[in-house]
């Protein structure tokens, strides 16, 4: 585990600089400012409380200065982490920019290095050639030779064939549409060995206009017309190869003899001038414009290749003979002199003119139209008709953002660093292990078309891509573009829309791009110049034993094992998932499955359970058994995704592993970088080579939702800038359930790569990292390649994510694991360990905690006095820093440069001034709402999991449709997480505001609670703002009725949480059943929290009079006790009366408030009870009424068998209905105004609106007819 000397000095540097400016500015802006105040708080003697001061004695202000340092404490702590982020948005970003990140950031940096991308792909994915003695002679004589050859010859050919292929699977994907796919090809000819590059057509897209424009108005010397057209090298290229094209064309359309020699002198006379430098003397470039259209029209006239159209090319031909010899040359032309001469030798001159001119191209022998029908004259003949036609629109191509996205990273990709390709014949052979349970395979006719949350999969899909909806009927041949239309064939419907869901058939086939890539290059690796010329697609069609060979070596170096584990017991019940893993099998035959079977044996004439583990492949449209491997047990005892993986590892081979979740997806143009990142393993350093190799990832799921936007930039902000600094320079990266690649043999002899642990192992991915290291291994990280990844697209769905990792790192900080690492590595290495796993968490936690003790530090001082009595003597005394102390905020408010990172990130690889405006449009889509919200989650799941245990596996469902989520779903997820929390906060800061007012002015208030009213509104609020359709009024009514439904329904065995409140109120303390003593006693401390409210708040009772006495504490508990009595006898009275005496029962009730409200008017007029002691009263016993909850929750083995239990479940019952009313209600009436609606809308998807989505139908709902 030892790092080299430099390693150790690059994070000890980082860390010390770290440290520097952390000490420097918590000691100018957090603890200086209050050095004086607390002296002068010390010395500011208060004799006076507001309360019964429970140690009078107490001297120098203890609990005052306690209240005001605890916050600058705890903030000193974990301010570190937001240094953190700091510098590793600088460190980050440095490191991008130094290893070529954003080299290629939009489509007019492509179109400017395009012609630099051959020599970068030769050098990057081209193997090098070995070099005989004479090659070594004349490299030695000339060190770039056979660069400068390989590059010429051989790599321009191959770089040309590779882009085609990536263009048509762009097409085959549906990214593009066919006259894109034209627009972006390389024409492969035999003039790409001899240099001659035909660039595609999308990079000349609108030069021939500019050319033709620039020769039409120009006025002057030819040379410097020549020069103007030559500084921009494209639009040099796109005139010579029309020309070139035009000659080639005629050459073959025209095949009489005369007309031959008439096209000729004219062609021979324009050279002449061309080479004279006399162009603009001898023609008028003023008649361009009108030779561009006819050319456009004779060649419209060619690809069309109707024979009844002969006629009009002969008119074409004729009008361009015409335009030319009468109308362009300035001089009589000499083409004019050969056919007076021809004249002359027939003998009449007059005859000759009147008798051949108009027949000249008209004799059927003149022309061969139409053209042959030869592949290559048709695709040169089209592509000259795109070179004349093509407009300015053609610049943006591609026009899809994905596939613009795909080929910016892959031309930025080969100017970076990377090991250079060997022979695929001896690169390192690699498997790919995907683990899937039940997740989708493939979406189902009846998915694709059932509408239960008002929108179907398949209309979702056609809103939500448009544009390759279209590109998918026209590549199948349908015009209509209706989403109802029928001519769709349903399998090819099924996999359109699977391949844009999370789906096991996209994952499948997006790693079967690496066979398809493997065999492109060992095609290239084989083959000669000819067979390159002959295209790749041919050698399945002409050459059997090279595609042949071709497989074998794909297949010798890559395979693909799926673990199905239930794939048995799905095929025996007829499981329709069954069907579709068999084919995906018959469509892929080198994927592997695995799965698990379990069938009984009698064995001593006794039934016995054997399992076994299963690899099967397809044959004939079956599934053949190729291994079978009995286990010693059932395989699922531990965690269910690393039981998974490990039954099926056996079945890999090769020396590298990539581990690959079910919701990522692969492209060709990455697959073609495995060989590159393959050879990383072989590369030595720190004395050994790595054994897990880092790539980066792409999250497709951002495209619509700003929800699922907000989640693509944060993890690519992760996998990006956060993973690069991991890996370089703090050493500390370790593997994160991405697409990390292992050494093979090293896993298998040291554990495997998936510790399946029940509970401590829920994140089961970061543990083989720490196994690696733990074993002196050594992790990378590369951003050259990436692969796609899914995320989830809904709050809830995020949430249960969020939930589910924090647990995970809850139950790392706990394990052995983290131990043995912490006690291994020194220091500084240590720091980053911390700062970048479990200590995040830990700060997140903390920072949460820091709010709470600063509000009840606040509390504290606003009602025992202490704040007014010292602002008084400091007012008395003109003391302001004593003033400014009491009313800082008491923690800066620096959360904002967390997401520094991520701005860095986006600046770097499409331009700072696109990461500043999407910046600034995250936070007018309630970005920081959506982040506070994520924080408040992972604080409470870390915290709770660390006290009482309880980790699970949460499922997401990882849903494509955009659904509404009702209010009652929303309250068993975040009640216990986040409106709790928020009520809390909220009391707190109203009960502070209430008794501040008298000596504080509003305007110090605000500043010092703006940022935890903001905290607590999202809290209690968000779920609602990030619901689809969360304020239309009929999903209000309906939310309504199902809520009162699930508080009302009693529970018991067998009835779930989301159908009954006691099932789920039973559910959310089950952590609570397994706490150890240490637990519980914590738990009751932070329970006794609640009542402090009670203890401050009856001293400012008007009732009280001043009375400072312990007895009115007392006092304050006989209410509550008869409060409770009050509401236990309605309750006992509702058990007995209310089914056969209703009417005694409603009497019993009414006397019961004439009685209470008979006592508050008499201690109104006796006691002088207030309207606002009434509402003190409420804030007060409020929150000791949860406390008793909280209280009687944490004691439940002691109670559960007494009557207070029951009394306690109806209690509980009364406050979540209570709070759920409080939540409900300004949803509701937020709901009668359509422009909330509509803004939130807009605020929800504005990804969606910026693309002219139909996101209104979608919201809206559509059902298939």
């Amino acid at each position: 585990m030892q790092e080299s000397q430099i390693s150790v000095l690059k994070y000890t540097v980082f860390w010390v600089l770290l440290f520097l400016s952390k000490f420097a500015f918590s000691y100018t802006f957090e603890i200086k400012p209050l050095i004086a105040p607390t002296r002068q708080i010390m010395n500011t003697g208060v004799k006076n409380y507001d309360w019964h001061e429970i140690f009078p004695k107490v001297q120098s202000n203890v609990g005052a200065i306690a209240a005001i340092w605890s916050p600058i404490v705890i903030v000193y702590f974990m301010d570190a982490q937001i240094w953190y982020s700091v510098y590793c948005a600088v460190f980050g970003g440095v490191y991008g920019i130094l290893h070529h990140l954003g080299e290629i950031r939009t489509q007019a940096m492509l179109r400017s290095k395009f012609d630099n991308l051959p020599s970068a792909f030769n050098d990057c994915l081209i193997p090098p050639q070995t070099k005989d003695k004479e090659g070594i002679i004349k490299w030695l004589c000339q060190p770039g030779f056979l660069k400068a050859l390989e590059n010429k010859k051989g790599g321009v050919v191959k770089f040309a064939l590779v882009w085609n292929q990536i263009i048509s699977s762009f097409r085959d994907e549906d990214l593009i549409s066919n006259r894109e796919m034209d627009l972006m090809k390389i024409p492969i000819s035999s003039e790409l060995l001899s240099g001659q590059v035909h660039w595609p057509v999308f990079l000349l897209a609108n030069k021939l206009s500019t050319a033709l424009s620039i020769a039409r108005d120009f006025v002057g010397k030819y040379d410097t017309l020549l020069k103007r057209i030559t500084k921009d090298n494209y639009m040099y290229l796109v005139v010579t190869e029309c020309y070139d094209s035009l000659k080639y064309i005629l050459d073959i359309l025209v095949v009489g003899d005369l007309e031959r020699r008439i096209i000729s002198s004219v062609v021979d006379e324009i050279e002449e001038s061309i080479e004279k430098s006399s162009l603009l003397e001898d023609l008028r470039m003023s008649e361009l414009p009108a030779l561009h259209a006819k050319c456009t029209d004779l060649v419209e006239l060619l690809v069309e290749g109707n024979e009844d159209h002969h006629p009009k090319v002969v008119k074409v031909l004729q009008d361009i003979f015409e335009l030319v010899t009468n109308d362009m040359f300035i001089k009589d032309s000499r083409t004019l002199d050969l056919l007076h001469t021809h004249q002359q030798l027939v003998g009449d001159t007059d005859a000759f003119f009147s008798y051949f001119e108009p027949e000249l191209f008209a004799s059927k022998h003149s022309i061969h139209f139409p053209l042959p029908d030869s592949g290559p004259l048709m695709e040169k003949i089209k592509r000259f008709h795109l070179l004349l036609t093509v407009k300015d629109t053609a610049i943006y191509m591609p026009s899809n953002l994905e596939a613009r996205r795909r080929i910016s990273f892959f031309a930025t990709s080969l100017f970076m660093n990377m090991p250079k390709a060997p022979k695929v014949r001896s690169m390192l052979s690699f498997s790919v292990l995907t683990p899937h349970y039940m997740e989708e395979v493939k979406f189902s006719n009846k998915e694709l078309h059932s509408s239960k949350q008002g929108v179907s999969i398949s209309f979702y899909m056609q809103k939500i891509f448009p544009d390759e909806w279209e590109n998918f009927l026209e590549r199948l041949g349908s015009e209509n573009i209706d989403e109802t239309n029928d001519e769709v064939n349903e399998e090819d419907l099924r996999d359109w829309a699977s391949f844009r869901g999370q789906t096991l058939s996209r994952t499948v086939r997006g790693m079967m791009y690496y066979r398809k890539a493997l065999k492109l290059q060992a095609f290239l690796d084989m083959a000669e110049d000819d067979d390159i010329l002959q295209g790749y697609d041919a050698i399945d069609r002409e050459n059997d034993t090279l595609s042949a060979q071709l497989d074998a070596l794909a297949d010798m170096k890559f395979t693909h094992v799926v673990s199905c584990q239930i794939y048995g017991s799905q095929k025996s019940s007829g499981d329709p998932q069954a069907q579709d893993i068999l084919e995906l099998m018959i469509r892929y035959p080198s994927l592997r499955v695995a799965y698990v079977e379990e069938k009984e044996e009698i064995v001593a004439d006794r039934p016995r359970k054997v399992y076994s583990s299963i690899l099967v492949k397809a044959v004939n449209g079956f599934d053949q058994e190729i291994y079978r491997i009995k286990l010693p047990g059932p395989p699922n005892i531990g965690e269910g995704k690393p039981e998974n993986q490990n039954h099926a590892i056996i079945f890999t081979r090769g020396e590298a592993l990539q581990a690959i979740d079910m919701n990522q997806d692969n492209y060709l143009e990455e697959a073609l970088k495995m060989r590159n990142l393959l050879q990383e393993f072989l590369r030595v350093q720190r004395r050994r080579p790595p054994t897990i190799v880092g790539m980066r990832e792409h999250v497709f799921t951002g495209s619509v939702s700003s929800l699922a936007w907000f989640m693509s930039y944060q993890e690519t902000s992760f996998v990006t800038i956060g993973q690069r600094l991991l890996a370089n320079p703090l050493k500390v990266r370790f593997h994160y359930g991405h697409p990390d690649l292992f050494d093979r043999i090293f896993h298998l002899t040291r554990g495997g790569i998936s510790k399946a642990s029940k509970t401590i192992n829920l994140s089961e991915d970061v543990y083989a990292g720490y196994n690696t290291t733990l074993r002196r291994g050594h992790v990378t990280y590369h951003e050259y390649m990436q692969v796609g990844k899914g995320r989830d697209v809904g709050l809830n769905q995020i949430s249960k994510f969020e939930a589910k990792v924090a647990n995970g790192n809850s139950e790392q900080t706990l394990s052995r694991d983290i131990y043995r690492l912490g006690r291994r590595f020194d220091f500084f290495r240590m720091l980053s360990f911390y700062f970048t796993t479990v200590g995040f968490y830990f700060n997140s936690l903390i920072s949460i905690i820091g709010v709470y003790v600063f509000l009840y530090g606040q509390l504290y001082l606003v009602l025992s006095g202490l704040q007014k009595a010292l602002l008084i003597e400091a007012k008395v005394k003109n003391i302001r820093s004593l003033e400014t102390a009491l009313a800082s905020q008491s923690f800066i408010q620096l959360g904002l440069l967390t997401g520094l990172p991520m701005v860095i990130e986006i600046g770097l690889e499409r331009g700072f001034l696109n990461a500043l405006k999407d910046f600034v449009l995250m936070q007018l889509q309630l970005a920081a709402v959506f982040f506070t919200f994520s924080y408040g989650t992972k604080a409470h799941y870390y915290g709770r999991t660390i006290l009482h245990g309880g980790a699970k596996y949460r499922p997401t469902g990882r849903k494509v449709v955009i659904f509404h989520s009702s209010f009652s779903e929303n309250y068993r997820l975040y009640s216990r997480s986040h409106f709790v929390k928020g009520f809390e906060l909220l009391l707190l800061l109203i009960v502070y505001d209430l008794f501040r007012r008298s000596y504080q002015s509003s305007v110090t208030y605000v500043l010092i609670t703006y940022a935890i009213w903001f905290m607590s509104m999202t809290w209690l609020f968000a779920p609602f703002l990030f619901n689809p359709s969360g304020f239309n009024w009929g999903k209000i009514v309906d939310d309504w009725k199902d809520w009162n439904k699930w508080i009302k329904q009693q529970g018991g065995i067998g009835i779930q949480p989301d159908k009954s409140w006691q099932s789920w109120w039973n559910e959310e303390q089950a952590h609570l059943l397994h706490s150890g003593i240490t637990s519980r006693i914590i738990e009751l401390l932070l329970s006794l929290r609640f009542f402090i409210y009670q203890y401050g708040l009856v001293y400012h009772l008007d009732i009280s009079g001043q009375n400072k006495n312990f007895v009115v504490y007392v006092l304050s508990w006989i209410v509550i006790v008869v409060i409770f009595l009050l509401l236990k006898v309605v309750n006992v009275g509702r058990q007995y009366l209310s089914a056969n005496h209703h009417m005694v029962f409603r009497l019993f009730k009414a006397l019961l408030f004439m009685g209470v409200l008979a006592t508050i008017i008499t201690l109104s007029l006796i006691c002088h009870l207030s309207w606002r002691d009434l509402i003190v009263c409420c804030l007060a016993f409020l929150p000791t009424g949860w406390g008793l909850i909280m209280v009687s929750q944490t004691l439940r083995p002691k109670i559960e068998a007494t009557g207070l239990w029951h009394f306690t479940r109806v209690f509980a019952r009364a406050y979540d209905y209570g709070m759920g009313v409080v939540l409900f209600a300004p949803i509701a009436a937020l709901a009668w105004l359509p422009i909330i609606s509509a803004f939130q809308t807009r605020f929800l998807f504005n990804e969606a609106f910026s693309r002219r989505l139909q996101i209104q139908r979608i919201l809206a709902g559509k059902k298939k007819k």
